[in-house]
């Protein structure tokens, strides 16, 4: 055991129905325990691949809005949420954070317009859209944090910032589930990376990610993959 907030997980299948969309994600559907070693997990995997969806159902179990925001926040601008939060039991270390966030990057002009930023102190529209999504990490306190796509807006010099941001907090006893598509994000050092394609969620090491080899692949031979994609 470890004394991470969220330790891990398990889907009750029979408890799911059985016209959820949610039995048609392989990742998803092969798996029925999951578990979290480090203080920072990312949920890494092609689109369609569920990564959303198991963040969304994690943070709807422990109590988050499904668009984002604190375990105070009940607003909702559309009702789109997956029938698998029903299904999960989240396994609960001793510790309960007393500061948390599920950050939703599509969702959260909605959510800090509605709370008007009050949460961290400081008017999200003041800002950039970037920049705005940025300053709510540099406010938060040691808790949970459950993001999905927070790259979205950054720029790669502001994702090494929010990288630094994420890194020093968990070492002040944060903890974070992250899906991305980020290679920055990804490098990430003391993270567990799992990823979601292949038919089922499996550890992965940061070299092995489509993300990274996509990204070196094109910075290397930029010309060539140009021409194969090009000439198709």
């Amino acid at each position: 055991m470890n004394d991470l907030y969220i330790q891990g997980l398990r889907i009750n299948w029979d408890t799911l129905p059985k016209t959820s969309y949610v039995h048609n994600i392989p990742a998803i559907k092969s798996t029925t325990e999951l578990k979290f070693d480090k203080p920072i997990t990312f949920f890494v995997g092609e689109n369609g691949a569920g990564k959303s969806t198991l963040l969304e159902a994690i943070a709807v179990e422990f109590g988050y809005n499904s668009e984002g925001g604190t375990r105070n926040y009940s607003f909702s601008t559309y009702y789109d949420i997956s029938p698998l939060s029903e299904s999960i039991t989240l396994i609960k270390g001793w510790n309960r954070p007393k500061f948390g966030y599920f950050f939703r990057a599509e969702t959260f002009f909605n959510v800090a317009t509605a709370s008007m930023f009050n949460y961290m102190g400081d008017n999200y529209h003041a800002n950039s859209h970037g920049e705005g999504n940025l300053r709510f990490l540099a406010y938060a306190k040691p808790g949970l944090y459950l993001m999905d796509e927070p790259e979205a807006a950054l720029s790669p010099q502001r994702q090494l910032t929010l990288l630094k941001h994420i890194y020093d907090m968990s070492k002040k006893g944060a903890q974070f589930i992250i899906a991305t598509h980020s290679p920055i994000l990804l490098g990430c050092p003391d993270s567990q990376i799992l990823s979601f394609d292949e038919g089922k969620i499996s550890s992965c090491k940061y070299e092995n990610t489509l993300s990274y080899q996509i990204t070196k692949g094109f910075l290397l031979n930029k010309e060539r993959m140009l021409k194969e994609l090009l000439d198709d």
